[in-house]
């Protein structure tokens, strides 16, 4: 497949690296020359410098010629107007990035459709999403439904007190006479571990598992994890993703926000109707403290500052909140914080690109998620009539851990 990426940000960068990796025919199209070059001395692919807006440039970059185009730059309307000519020019299929949540509402996607924007991705309300579903389960670092929920991805963090620590997987299978979950990938000290029935679990992993709702708790349970009901949310940053979370949530938590500007605050406070406004800086540890922080169950850190969520997020930890989630969009601070035990982490990047992922497949795929500090990818196919895989009788609750 042809792709031209427009934009060589931290998001085109990352769908560049993921595309080059299935040897697709990559195009990477910007404004700054030097990001160009880093790009080309890491990727096996072809650059061409020049603005996402303009025809000439596009026509350069082969634009005619691109099954997909993707329009990921810094500003809306750019990536908006870029998907638009690019599919003039005879681009098959384009993406653009936003920022506006109207865009996405059913009567607004068919008019862009009609304007030659083929999907639009927000980031933010992905991201949203995910820290959502994150607060619904506890004792998980991630959560990802697969088939409309039947089967659930858990990211769980092992621990010294877990039955499991020390035991092979095939051990861990024959703790219970009926075994139901599955693991398919472990981190471990930044590694990435894709596990047979020989290898074992230790302290510090993060282990990927596949499991239903029926066998949540027999793998929480393993994994030496309490549950407790979350009922008071701490949110740190009115940014898009916070006041969506906030908005969503309010009437199923006690939501209280914390916001640094004071004229954000007072727009928050009028916009939210459940959620109680603080305007203040959330690294203050007496602010914290007279906000009740320690009768807090989560902590969500999501300003527009890596360094500051992940600070904050520490100091959540250090006075007693077990459930911490920090937006984390420097790529280079992501194994810091998973190391540093931080526990979900958010990066809209990596949202994003796994949301487009997916559009390059042959086969049919539904679902495709880039899994946070690992180098492992999430896919859910859809078969096809006569497919092999349907012809066996091997499926993923009986085949046995060798």
């Amino acid at each position: 497949m042809k792709i031209l990426i427009a934009g060589a940000g931290e998001v085109g960068n990352h769908l560049a690296k993921l595309f080059c990796n299935e040897d697709h025919d990559v195009i990477l199209m910007d404004d700054d020359e030097s990001k160009l070059r880093k790009a080309e001395s890491h990727f096996d692919l072809m650059t061409v410098v020049g603005s996402v807006t303009s025809i000439g440039d596009l026509k350069d970059a082969q634009v005619k010629t691109c099954d997909l185009f993707i329009a990921v730059p810094p500003y809306e309307e750019v990536s908006i107007l870029s998907a638009m000519l690019a599919k003039k020019l005879g681009a098959k299929k384009t993406f653009a990035r936003i920022n506006n949540q109207e865009y996405l509402q059913v009567e607004n996607k068919e008019y862009f459709r009609q304007l030659g924007v083929d999907e639009m991705i927000y980031p933010e309300h992905l991201g949203a999403r995910e820290i959502m579903a994150s607060l619904k389960q506890v004792g998980i670092r991630q959560m990802f439904e697969f088939s409309g929920g039947q089967l659930l991805l858990y990211a769980v963090k092992i621990r010294n007190n877990a039955p499991i620590v020390g035991l092979t997987l095939s051990q861990a299978s024959a703790l219970h006479t009926t075994n139901e979950y599955f693991t398919v990938a472990i981190n471990r000290d930044g590694k990435t571990i894709i596990p047979r029935g020989k290898d074992m679990f230790e302290h510090n992993d993060l282990a990927y598992v596949v499991t239903t709702k029926s066998g949540a708790a027999q793998l929480l349970s393993d994994a030496g994890k309490v549950q407790y009901d979350v009922r008071n949310v701490m949110i740190l940053g009115g940014s898009r993703i916070g006041k969506k979370v906030a908005k969503e949530l309010e009437y199923q938590y006690h939501i209280k926000l914390i916001e640094i500007n004071r004229e954000k605050s007072a727009r928050l406070a009028d916009f939210l109707e459940n959620t109680l406004v603080i305007n203040g800086d959330g690294r203050n540890l007496d602010l914290l403290k007279d906000e009740g922080i320690g009768k807090t169950d989560a902590f969500v850190a999501v300003t527009g500052n890596s360094e500051v969520n992940i600070l904050a997020c520490q100091l959540a930890k250090k006075m007693g909140v077990k459930k911490t989630v920090a937006e984390v969009e420097n790529m280079d601070y992501i194994d810091l914080a998973e190391n540093i035990g931080i526990g979900t982490i958010i990066n809209k990047k990596l949202i994003a690109a796994s949301y487009i992922f997916r559009h390059t497949f042959k086969a049919n795929v539904s679902y495709v998620k880039c899994l946070t500090a690992t180098d492992a990818d999430v896919l859910e196919l859809i078969t096809q009539e006569g497919a092999k895989i349907t012809k066996g009788t091997c499926g993923i609750w009986t085949c046995p851990e060798t």
